[in-house]
């Protein structure tokens, strides 16, 4: 999820024609990326969450199998709730304060955390249960 997530922020840097300035990548980190100047830094905010979100679900349906549906619907609840949590902490390196600070709707971060947990949540739960509560198929020894 972080992964794509902060690839996203990157793609929008990168088409908005801000300079990179830092970036981690690495999962045991705390992944984050810096561009100064960055020109459109709503393009470059909402790209981590919508390319967090779409990139995985394009995968599970190009992929159509049910671990790949349970990492995309992972990304898909899993974004909603990073912004939702970031908008109540208020912490001012978080995406959310950032969206907010740099024009982003609250209404378009409502909406978008209400879209992605709403069907996250339940996309996910059902891939948990097909997963983890499918029974291997008995032999049918009765031939």
């Amino acid at each position: 999820m972080t992964t794509t997530h902060e690839v996203g922020h990157l793609i929008g840097g990168w088409i908005s024609g801000g300079t990179l300035q830092h970036a981690e990548l690495r999962p045991w980190h705390l992944p984050h990326s810096h561009f100064a100047p960055d020109p459109h830094p709503l393009v470059t905010l909402w790209a981590g969450p919508l390319i967090g979100v779409i990139v995985p679900l394009l995968l599970a349906l190009v992929i159509r199998k049910p671990s790949v549906w349970f990492i995309a619907n992972f990304c898909m609840l899993a974004n909603g709730t990073y912004l939702a949590v970031a908008w109540f902490t208020g912490d001012p390196f978080l995406d959310t304060p950032r969206l907010l600070a740099a024009g982003a709707s609250p209404l378009s971060i409502a909406t978008f955390c209400a879209l992605t947990l709403f069907w996250g949540y339940r996309a996910f739960r059902a891939s948990c249960i097909a997963i983890f509560h499918s029974k291997p198929q008995q032999p049918n020894h009765s031939k």
